[in-house]
């Protein structure tokens, strides 16, 4: 085909010089328009069981008001690690805890050359908020057992995610209320058969059908970093312990897990998952998120329903990365002995320094990004005694340790 020189297609080639000198005069008479540069950001985030919890509801605010030396130790251990996203496990909750940990103790450096934590948000949890129903099956109503969560009283053993970047508080997720049998295949507790009766359900009907799933809560937190969104997915299942022989608790844990496995998957998984505002459906498949909490499960040891933290680390959502690693865990479990010996785990990868008898130290809590993040670091708050010995009784504050991991997040300014 021969072109014309009145052609329209010769007439719009001829246009294109024009249209790029056009662009180029106008970025140099107008500096407002700007070319969008994507850039990569190395972000720290964190998850500590601080331990924070108290035995009567407003004891730990009277605490940080006076001046807690637990506390103190708690936001050093922040600082010296520095994440720019943290959750808080186990910090009562009542009507200024929050504040004043935050403004007193996190945000009161003396010549820090680190940015403060601007950002915070913390919600109702489960805990210690009355049923009604006799939940432990004692014939008493109204005691810690009978809470939604465990607990003496609302808030206790809560959860608060402190940022250096904003947090989109209005699109926040919570999942308090959701409803344990609203779960297909729901590891209902059961009562074991014997020669007079065979296997029936721990709960009857009429509580099952009540029963929340989080003992806290589960939250999605969004977090903008440029023009993404981090999906900080917080939660602190119920230890696997403390029961019977229907282990309850076990179930419970295995299922609060399952949930942030159902919630990540990104396909029909999570279609019945219903948050506190009604709002149905789980999160999109491309989301970029990081699942932070104690998760009171331990792929190798322990007494859990171990499979649940298993398929979860192996998610092909969740990105695959050495687990995190420390000196003092592996120094602890051969100076603690006991059941540390019959433990299969790395005592490296250890998150909490528990009862030497039983379960012995154990790796249950986790910061675990997506598939779509890049991991280059990652780190246990658990430095040996011979080392660092000042930092070690540091990190006595707490029965765990806190944990890190370093990603890289592709970013439009």
């Amino acid at each position: 085909m021969i072109l014309q020189v009145n052609d329209p297609l010769m007439q719009s080639l001829k246009l294109f010089p024009l249209l790029a000198i056009a662009a180029a005069y106008a970025l140099v008479t107008n500096p407002s328009i700007a070319v969008a540069q994507v850039t990569t950001k190395t972000i720290r985030v964190a998850t500590f069981n601080a331990a924070m919890n108290r035995k009567s509801l407003g004891e730990l605010s009277q605490g940080l008001q006076k001046g807690d030396p637990q506390a103190a130790k708690i936001a050093q251990i922040i600082q010296t690690v520095s994440p720019d996203i943290i959750l808080i496990n186990e910090i009562d909750l009542d009507d200024r805890s929050v504040e004043l940990f935050w403004t007193n103790y996190l945000n009161k450096t003396e010549g820090s050359t680190q940015g403060e934590w601007k950002y915070r948000f913390s919600g109702p949890v489960n805990t210690g908020v009355d049923s009604g129903l006799d939940l432990d099956a004692n014939g008493k109503l109204h005691e810690p057992n009978d809470a939604w969560g465990f607990g003496a009283y609302p808030g206790q053993y809560g959860m608060a995610v402190f940022s250096r970047l904003p947090i989109d508080t209005k699109n926040v997720r919570s999942f308090q209320k959701f409803r344990w049998s609203q779960m297909p295949g729901a590891l209902r507790p059961m009562k074991p058969a014997t020669e007079n009766s065979p296997e029936v359900s721990y709960y009857p009907d009429e509580i099952w059908n009540q029963l929340r799933l989080s003992s806290k809560s589960h939250w999605d937190v969004p977090i903008q970093i440029g023009n993404q969104i981090l999906h900080v997915i917080a939660s602190h299942p119920t230890p696997p312990v403390f029961d019977g022989p229907e282990d309850r608790n076990g179930c419970r844990n295995h299922d609060e897990i399952r949930f942030l496995m159902d919630y990540i998957a990104g396909d029909a998984s999570g279609s019945y998952i219903v948050d506190d505002l009604d709002q149905s459906g789980s999160l999109a498949l491309d989301a970029s998120f990081v699942i932070l909490g104690d998760l009171n499960a331990d792929p190798v040891d322990g007494d859990g329903r171990a499979q649940a933290i298993r398929n979860l680390l192996e998610h092909p959502r969740v990105a695959k990365y050495p687990a995190p690693k420390s000196d003092g865990g592996a120094q602890a479990a051969s100076a603690s002995a006991g059941a540390n010996l019959s433990h299969k785990g790395d005592p490296a990868n250890d998150t909490g320094d528990f009862n030497d008898k039983n379960p012995g130290n154990l790796r249950v809590d986790f910061v675990l990004p997506s598939s779509n993040l890049k991991v280059i670091d990652s780190g246990i708050f658990w430095p040996s005694k011979a080392q660092f010995p000042e930092s070690n009784a540091l990190a006595n504050a707490s029965d765990h340790r806190l944990v890190w991991v370093d990603f890289e997040i592709r970013v439009q300014d």
